[in-house]
């Protein structure tokens, strides 16, 4: 499979670009490092069924890229990712989110491409929904505008398979954690109390601890992309994560003891735009995907601190 992996460089799609390889696909990866970064590429120099091209999918010429390479299979995991700055300027949010998923559609459909296999966002999507863990069926409610271009973007590939017959399905994970996560950020809440856990700084919790979210390994997720890369699922939503609410605190304690470290976080107010709760249903994924996770909380907290744990010794 010739595979197109928009957000290349992040730590979900290098991961993913990392597998794709380990399968035997030949990979273009286009990221313009925005948020990711070129070392989670730099171990793939050498390796001839990669290529990688810098580009923005709101600048880029992405039909001269497309026409270069004949991708069969795009997965578009490139995006503005940071739910508190959609809410600061959500007019750029919707350029890269929404704006730049139609040019890549576009660009798609003119080449021929067989399937975009879409990021979405469980954690986000449903709002305040009625029910824990939250299935599909539930009606979508944006309660950021984050959120709200996902939900587009989603709109807009499935009307692009009604109108062209590009395939298309939509992974909505939950909050993805594991190495190469971004620690610097505001998201990734693993990666922060690991990363400030061992640099011996002072952890952070918005709100009493209490806030609950599903947290997914990234190589669970990664999974999940694959299998939704076949032809099941066309222009379906697929929830990716364990179907367990785990508080802040909870995650916390749980980082701590990976890390050998106090386990005694700062608490500060709320955040605008943080949800309550966040746990997804993951019944259509197994049944229509064969995918179940595979990774326990425990073992996916050990494996990111001892990646960080390497990273700073280096």
């Amino acid at each position: 499979m010739r595979a197109l992996v928009t957000g290349a460089a992040g730590f979900i799609g290098s991961t993913l670009v990392d597998r794709l390889l380990a399968d035997g696909h030949t990979v273009l990866g286009l990221d313009n490092f925005a948020s990711g970064r070129a070392t989670n590429l730099e171990h793939l120099a050498d390796n001839p069924a990669h290529v990688f091209v810098e580009a923005d999918i709101v600048t880029a010429d992405l039909n001269a890229i497309f026409d270069e390479h004949r991708p069969e299979v795009v997965f578009h995991l490139a995006a503005q990712i940071d739910v508190r700055h959609s809410v600061a300027d959500p007019e750029f949010d919707a350029s890269v989110n929404v704006v730049g998923t139609v040019r890549l559609a576009e660009a798609a459909r003119r080449s021929g491409v067989r399937k975009i296999v879409h990021t979405s966002s469980g954690g986000s999507i449903y709002g305040t929904p009625p029910r824990y863990p939250t299935p599909e069926t539930v009606p979508t409610d944006p309660a950021s505008p984050y959120a709200a271009g996902k939900v587009a973007g989603e709109i807009y590939l499935n009307t692009f398979r009604h109108l062209y017959g590009l395939d298309c399905s939509h992974i909505a994970p939950a909050n993805v954690y594991g190495p190469r996560q971004d620690p610097h950020g505001e998201a990734g809440v693993v990666a922060i109390f690991a990363q400030a856990l061992l640099s011996g700084e002072t952890t952070k919790v918005f709100g009493d601890g209490t806030n609950t979210r599903d947290y997914v390994f990234v190589d669970d997720v990664v999974d999940a992309f694959v299998k939704a890369a076949g032809e099941a699922g066309g222009g379906q939503r697929f929830n990716i994560g364990t179907g367990i609410e785990t508080s802040d605190r909870q995650l916390h304690s749980a980082v701590a003891a990976a890390v050998g470290g106090p386990d005694d976080p700062e608490f500060h107010p709320p955040r605008l735009g943080d949800l309550k709760r966040s746990c997804l249903d993951i019944g259509l994924a197994e049944r229509v995907l064969g995918w179940r996770p595979q990774v326990r909380l425990d073992d996916g907290v050990r494996r990111t601190v001892e990646y960080f744990r390497g990273v700073r010794t280096v």
